[in-house]
């Protein structure tokens, strides 16, 4: 009889500080697993617990380090709000510490889903699923997923850190950081291993967060696109492989929506680009917690709904208080970096029936189903969000002409900076729909852009143009393109362009500036280079270094 350990899921909880909102277990000192795996419905309670947690992980505090730190997306002060301490300014000027609650429940999150994968794994490999109503083929299935699952864990942890313990069971107790290319092997040998046990994806199968071979084969795509970020060695020739692997089908049937907003839409866990995805529906695992940030107090007028909003976060001004578009930098700018004739530029409005358009909030909030009034500055206006960051009410008072306003993280208004709709809202006609679109973890044309990448670093600037545009043409009447990709025009500026338009607010920013080399060395709204390489990973947190006395923690942060 098998007496299971919990040693590295206790060393995790002892120092988690705030735990994930959804951890309700209780915990044992010692459980036998056969008593409680009993039915088929015990087996996928288990495997929902692993992805449950992967649910909270791919938003929250990842998505914060991912987007807050880089060059499109701000949560500047308004009035009295959203100083936080300074936390806001840290991440925006890259100058964060060891004590940051993001890095640490960042490192925690990562782990702590190493763990809970590793368990069940552990469990699952041990049970005879002909006793539960299952099948052999159903195992290898669950298992691969769980060790798919783990990858993603240390894939992500990778990028945010370095190299991290590696745990094969939950038995270690204060393991030692293994070092960049070790963590990059056993990702690496993960994924190699669970590929080709996993399903592929049939054409007109939903997408409702199972991890089949397309996903599988779409992280170690991701890994070798950045293992020059990771462990200096080039490997995007194996990255174009899985790439154009996945393009032709060979993981499973994918195919481009033949819409903007089909992969981001109600229903998208019907979209054929759809790889990976959290699930998301009203009242049920609804992933409310980071949009509900960009909408301002009254947003949900204009929406047509009830509830609330916090209005912090916003994208970065493209414009300067005058109104002038900023030149002195290349980077940001994330607004005007969308085409005139780009549909997805269009102001937000819903138009019934799980159709939308646009996926902006900008200018006066006025819809059909309400109008959004200000609280704070604007008290009784009508809210206009602008494309500018600057206390425009203090003109006349402290500030003689508009020129002689400041722009920084310390002046922002209640409308400041346009806000992003990238997860569609409905009225309350259609509430059952909201929160109702699944949050996308990877998607076809990430594998285009990765591809596109890969040629361009490889010279062959038509063919990456080509691929670019595949996916461009959707965002214009009829496909009209004013301004494709070139040849001529494609550089490292015009490709960092490329992903943030198109991935905007997709929680990946940060990575993109890192492998091109610019997050610590290009300028941006508010943001000086600092020079400073140690930035482009985060510190080991001081609570896990606390809680484990065997961790190094990265150079730069002693």
């Amino acid at each position: 009889m098998k007496i299971k350990s919990y040693s590295l899921l206790l060393i995790i909880l002892l120092f988690s500080g705030v735990a994930c909102t959804d951890l309700e277990e209780q915990w044992y000192s010692a459980v036998v697993p056969e008593t409680f795996f009993n039915t088929e419905q015990d087996v996928k309670a288990a495997l929902y617990r692993s992805f449950t947690h992967a649910r909270w992980y791919v938003q929250e505090d990842r998505w914060q380090l991912q987007e807050m730190t880089a060059d499109q997306f701000a949560i500047t002060t308004k009035g009295p709000h959203w100083y936080n301490g300074g936390e806001n300014y840290r991440y925006h000027y890259h100058e964060w510490t060891v004590n940051d609650g993001w890095i640490w429940q960042s490192w925690r999150g990562s782990l702590m889903g190493v763990a809970l994968a590793l368990d069940t794994k552990q469990d699952l490999e041990n049970l005879d699923y002909s006793t539960v109503g299952l099948t052999e083929v159903d195992k290898a299935s669950h298992l691969m997923q769980l060790q798919t699952l783990i990858a993603y864990f240390y894939l992500r942890g990778l990028d945010f850190f370095g190299g991290l313990p590696i745990f094969t069971s939950n038995e270690g107790e204060n393991i030692p950081r293994s070092t960049d290319k070790e963590t990059f092997e056993h990702i690496e040998g993960l994924l190699l291993e669970a590929i080709p046990q996993l399903p592929k994806k049939v054409a007109g199968e939903k997408e409702e967060g199972a991890l089949r071979m397309g996903a599988a084969a779409g992280m170690l795509a991701q890994l070798y696109f950045n293992a020059e970020s990771y462990i200096g060695e080039s490997r995007f020739t194996e990255c174009a492989a899985i790439c154009q692997g996945i393009i032709n089908g060979e993981y499973g049937d994918y195919n481009l929506d033949p819409t903007w907003n089909g992969a981001l839409g109600f229903y998208n866990n019907e979209s054929p680009e759809v790889i990976w995805s959290a699930p998301s529906e009203f009242n049920k695992l609804q992933y409310d917690w980071m949009w509900n940030r960009f909408y301002h107090y009254e947003t949900y007028k204009y929406f047509g709904l009830d509830g609330g909003a916090w209005n912090g976060h916003h994208l970065q001004p493209s414009r300067k208080p005058t109104g002038d578009i900023y030149t002195e930098f290349k980077l940001g700018k994330p607004y005007e970096k969308f085409d005139d004739g780009d549909l997805r530029k269009m102001p937000y409005l819903y138009k019934g029936g799980g159709k939308y358009e646009g996926m902006f909030l900008v200018g006066d909030q006025i819809s059909p189903y309400g109008t959004s009034y200000g609280t704070q500055e604007y008290k009784d206006e009508v809210i206009s969000f602008v494309d500018m960051v600057a206390t425009f009410k203090k003109v006349g008072d402290e500030y003689p002409d508009i020129a002689s306003l400041p722009s920084t993280m310390a002046d922002g208004e209640e409308n400041t900076g346009v806000r992003l709709v990238k997860a569609p809202m409905p009225n309350l006609a259609d509430e059952s729909l909201r929160w109702g679109a699944d949050n996308v973890i990877i998607r076809l044309a990430e594998v285009y852009y990765m591809l596109a990448e890969c040629k361009l670093r490889a010279g062959e600037e038509q063919a990456a143009a080509d691929l670019i545009n595949t996916v461009r043409e959707r965002n214009f009447e009829d496909g009209n393109d004013p301004n494709p990709v070139t040849a001529d025009n494609l550089d490292e500026y015009r490709m960092l362009d490329e992903w943030g338009v198109e991935f905007l607010g997709e929680g990946r920013r940060r990575t993109d500036l890192i492998r091109w080399n610019k997050f610590v060395t290009d300028e941006w709204w508010d943001h000086e280079a600092s020079g400073s390489e140690h930035l482009r990973r985060f510190p080991v947190p001081e609570d896990a270094l606390s809680g484990n006395n065997a961790l190094e923690q990265n150079p730069g942060y002693n």
